[in-house]
């Protein structure tokens, strides 16, 4: 059985001191604990520790490398055991670092099962919102689930920043892949404006979108009324 002393005393020997600052300074309004082991060694790690999941999920959530260790070992479990272990997670993500890393293999071939959790999560707002809203770009990115996305996005709420900019990402990639029903909903004036402003600004900055796609949302986006 993995002990709590073999999973930390690999972590420290990965640790990076450079990266451990760099990553500290995007996760300091979370006030996060950081170690400095890089994406690629943690996931080299969940992979080897799949079958230790029991152990892993068991260890103390003390800083930002273990819980988003708990959440790689997750997301490579199988559906059956995958739905039972996500619900204790989820709770888990406490910043938007370890939350867009969490990328399910079980959920893409299980979309409709996974529904309910999804709703779930986006009425619970938080951490949880941010991560049903990934998931929806990470896996549900298909014109049959438009009509979801677009009403994920329109209630999200944005006034929690980190859900907000879910939100934003989440349609903004869908202004990049189904650019002709995304502006159609932006004009529909659903979407609240914070979020409208982000998803348009971002979506400006992909390479994936032509110029009079561009020209066409900053347009939209001059013609919006400054709030306050």
């Amino acid at each position: 059985m993995l002990t709590r002393e073999e999973v930390m005393a690999e972590l420290h020997a990965l640790a990076d001191e450079g990266y451990r600052v760099f990553q500290s300074r995007l996760l300091a309004d979370d006030g996060i604990v950081v170690l400095g082991v890089r994406m690629p060694a943690l996931r080299a790690l969940a992979r080897r520790w799949r079958g230790e999941w029991g152990s892993v999920l068991a260890l103390p959530d003390r800083c930002y490398e273990v819980t988003t260790l708990k959440l790689l070992v997750c997301a490579q479990q199988p559906w059956e055991r995958f739905r039972i272990l996500v619900d204790d997670v989820v709770p888990l993500i406490d910043n938007w670092a370890s939350c867009d890393c969490f990328q399910p293999r079980a959920v893409r071939e299980h979309r409709a099962e996974f529904l309910p959790y999804l709703h779930r999560y986006l009425s619970e707002g938080g951490f949880s919102a941010r991560f049903a809203l990934v998931t929806l770009l990470q896996s549900y990115l298909q014109r049959e689930y438009l009509p979801l996305i677009f009403e994920s996005a329109a209630q999200a709420d944005a006034g929690q920043y980190y859900v907000m900019m879910g939100a934003a990402w989440l349609i903004a990639e869908v202004l990049a892949h189904f650019y002709e029903e995304g502006i159609a909903f932006l004009r529909s004036g659903r979407l609240p404006e914070p979020t409208l402003r982000r998803a348009v600004r971002k979506a400006c900055e992909s390479y994936r979108m032509t110029a009079a796609q561009k020209g066409e949302l900053r347009l939209l986006l001059h013609n919006i009324p400054k709030s306050g």
